[in-house]
């Protein structure tokens, strides 16, 4: 239940205004070399490797299948958007023109060859290509702010301004439509209705929050027009005010320092190229959401088409690639990022993390320790380095790198800012309190602890570990369970925090409030082996034994690590000893657990899942069980939540015995819909 050390790095980049992405893993690659003979053969390799995040092998398999079938429109598509989601743009050309007049797909291949009149300069070309026969609300206003650009390349600025005056749309469309208009104008030296343009952008609060990233390019790009048209005052200002929304943010301060120093300021978006790009890259940055990942990363690829050397592009492909389980395309990324660039440093960080991930641990150590010697007063080192430490449990060498920062940061007061919560140094302590407590150390733990508290008082994470801690050694009980209960009200969908919760009633004999709360944990992450298991031992403790048993069986399933999966399956083959009475003796509370370990905090991980209402009366329905399935995930698929199944056991009777034992073809009733 600990976070891998790329999630440490996570924190920073949110401390650096970037949207960086999930845990990094090993890079998954089809196997290349499989001889195909068939055309179905060869279509379902490439499915195999798109599905895997493979594009590559995706690309071989699929143009093996369209040598055995060659005016397949189909293949070409899945070619095509392969190519340009891998940044094989130039080879995806020849397919964007086959497919540009197949409705279905011409927006993708229209795009593309927009694109390319971008790249080449030929803008009546095009403008030509951002012709589309069918259109969404995101088409429409893609080929309208694009074909404005490439009005403004062709000359007429003046008319690209008065397009976008003129384009109307949802809502929605306000942000990135003054947005391109600022850029445009600024671009042509139309300073008066640039000025104009940038203040209705950067007034647009309410679009701010769902299109955050937007709206802090259009702070930094107005705050650039300000400096170079000699308002300085005012730049600082404007600055200010995004540092109010995104503290922090790498860009923002570099910029500020530059504007501080007198020094010149070059436009954000200087050409219809850049323009284009920025357009691409902000849309893709709002649709950032779970699920559209592979959506993303081809507008991101479009982007980056445009403007090879993009360091916010750049990053953004570089966590879709960690997300996606893809390291060694995400070292690639990072690489490639300028070293002019204000998000080198955090780029260079995040490398040493997925080099860990790769288990190129000494390379890793390597990077992080030369960054950090580097700039010893940026503490985003240290914690990369410690995350890699304490991902191999080497809690020593993590104490003594964090002792180092503190120290660093006792001894030079400019490393602390004025808002402690905007920089990383409360994690710091966080940090080191984790490391001393994993040593066992708790006298050395528990004031980090309680440092990392006021620096930041209502850190979730914080306030769980420290009040698990207390309530697991048996001191500071109340305080404990409240410090709990205050990071489930702050992240109440954190699946994590709630089992600590509930396993905190576990370890004070509370076992109906401990069940309560850990069938809600294990509702928000219901894949999680340790969660499924404690609520398990509550299930035991309430005498609830047939539900327990499942509940231990489903967490077996799962394949825990080694010593879980140990005392998953002694207590599947014994249940839980008795309470004795001198631990009975010893509890503050009516009952007490026996002696178990237990981890004292759960990673920042976030699943959130649609609560399940009470039923209603259903009318029970028949279902036929499938092979491979368990009653969890009959539920998950059929009532919307694994945690679901309790329901199904009511309903069959015939399970109580063995409810882990399903076979394929047996009949079960399940509940129906609510009448």
């Amino acid at each position: 239940m600990r976070q891998g050390p790329s999630r440490w790095l996570l924190r920073l980049a949110a401390v650096a205004g970037m949207a960086l992405s999930g845990p990094v893993a090993h890079a998954t690659t089809s196997d290349i070399s499989i001889e195909v003979s068939t055309f179905s053969g060869a279509y379902l390799a490439a499915r195999v490797a798109e599905v895997d995040n493979d594009l590559d092998g995706a690309i071989t398999f699929y143009k093996k299948a369209l040598a055995f079938d060659p005016e397949n429109q189909a293949l070409q598509q899945s070619i095509m958007l392969a190519l340009i989601s891998q940044g094989r743009f130039d080879e995806s050309l020849p397919y964007a023109e086959k497919l540009k007049t197949v409705a279905e797909v011409e927006r993708f291949s229209r795009l593309a060859l927009a694109i390319d009149g971008f790249r080449k300069e030929d803008y009546k070309a095009a403008d030509a290509w951002l012709k589309l026969a069918l259109e969404s609300d995101l088409d429409a206003l893609v080929s309208k702010v694009l074909s404005a650009w490439a009005k403004s390349g062709g000359g007429n600025s003046q008319g690209a301004v008065a397009m976008l005056d003129e384009l109307a749309g949802p809502q929605w469309y306000g942000l990135f439509v003054s947005y391109n208009k600022a850029l445009i104008a600024d671009a042509a030296g139309l300073n008066d209705q640039a000025d104009a343009a940038y203040q209705e952008a950067t007034g647009d609060m309410a679009s701010a929050g769902s299109s955050p990233e937007t709206w802090l390019r259009a702070t930094e790009a107005y705050a650039r027009f300000l400096a170079r048209t000699g308002d300085k005052a005012a730049a600082l200002a404007m600055l200010d005010k995004g540092d109010e929304f995104a503290s922090g943010r790498l860009p923002l301060v570099k910029l500020r320092e530059k504007i501080s120093r007198d020094e010149p300021v070059e436009r954000l978006v200087a050409t219809p190229s850049d323009g284009a790009s920025e357009l691409l890259f902000v849309l893709a940055s709002a649709l950032n959401r779970a699920g559209g990942e592979s959506f993303v990363r081809l507008y991101l690829q479009y982007a980056l088409a445009l403007k090879p050397d993009s360091d916010v592009v750049l990053i953004q492909l570089a966590g879709l690639a960690e997300q996606q389980r893809n390291a060694e395309d995400a070292i690639a990324l990072y690489r490639r990022i300028p070293d002019t660039s204000p998000l080198k440093r955090l780029s260079q960080l995040q490398l040493g993390l997925n080099l860990a991930d790769l288990d190129r641990r000494d390379e890793a150590i390597a990077q992080l320790k030369s960054l950090v010697s580097e700039n010893p007063d940026d503490m985003r080192g240290y914690l990369a380095l410690g995350g890699v430490y304490s991902s191999k449990e080497d809690y020593a060498s993590s104490a003594a790198l964090y002792d180092k920062a503190v120290a660093r940061i006792e001894s030079h007061p400019q490393v602390m800012p004025a808002d402690p919560r905007s920089s990383v140094n409360w994690n710091v302590y966080y940090q080191r309190g984790i490391a001393y407590e994993r040593l066992k150390q708790w006298p050395k733990a528990e004031p980090n602890f309680r440092r990392a508290m006021e620096l930041y008082p209502d850190q979730p994470q914080v306030l769980n570990y420290l009040g698990y801690s207390w309530i697991d050694m048996n001191i500071n009980l109340e305080e404990g369970i409240e410090l709990i209960r205050k990071a489930v009200e702050l992240r109440p969908s954190d699946g994590y925090i709630v089992d600590s919760l509930g396993w905190a009633h576990y370890r004070l004999g509370q076992y109906e409030e401990a069940v309560r709360e850990l069938e809600r944990a294990v509702s928000l992450k219901p894949d999680d082996p340790v969660l499924n298991d404690h609520l398990g031992d509550a299930y035991w403790r309430a005498g609830r034994r047939l539900e327990a048993t499942f509940q231990w069986s489903h967490a077996r399933d799962m394949k825990p690590e080694p010593a879980v999966l140990a005392e998953v399956e002694k207590k599947l083959a014994e249940g839980l000893p008795p309470l004795d009475d001198k631990a009975m003796a010893d509890t503050p509370s009516k009952t007490v657990l026996p002696a178990e370990e237990s981890e004292p905090a759960h990673a920042d991980q976030r699943t959130e899942l649609a609560p399940q209402g009470d039923a209603a009366q259903v009318v029970p329905v028949s279902y036929k069980v499938s092979p491979g399935q368990s009653l969890w995930s009959i539920a998950a698929d059929e009532l919307g939540s694994g945690s679901r199944y309790i329901e199904i056991l009511d309903l069959n009777p015939q399970l109580r015995g063995d409810p882990g034992r399903l076979m394929p073809g047996q009949e079960l009733t399940l509940p129906g819909a609510s009448r």
